[in-house]
């Protein structure tokens, strides 16, 4: 756990945050793949390999950010 913490350490804020901005919610319209993608999750209706795959890429910069958002916030109240 703290190797994962260290490697989440090394992720500059600056790469997530554009990478959230941009990958995550790309193409920007009609709606963003993640939106999607989310919702079909949902709907149980995300069933195709490339759906899978699309909400790797897509949630992929927008997960990290939340979990270093998230791991920042406890090691400040610890």
């Amino acid at each position: 756990m703290t190797t994962l913490l260290n490697w989440l350490d090394t992720l500059p804020w600056g790469i997530l945050i554009i990478g959230s901005l941009t990958l995550g919610l790309a193409p920007f319209f009609p709606e963003p793949h993640l939106v999607e993608k989310l919702r079909m999750l949902v709907n149980g209706e995300l069933k195709a390999s490339i759906d899978w795959f699309d909400l790797a890429m897509h949630g992929a910069f927008p997960f990290l950010l939340i979990v270093k958002l998230l791991a920042t916030g406890f090691r400040q109240v610890a």
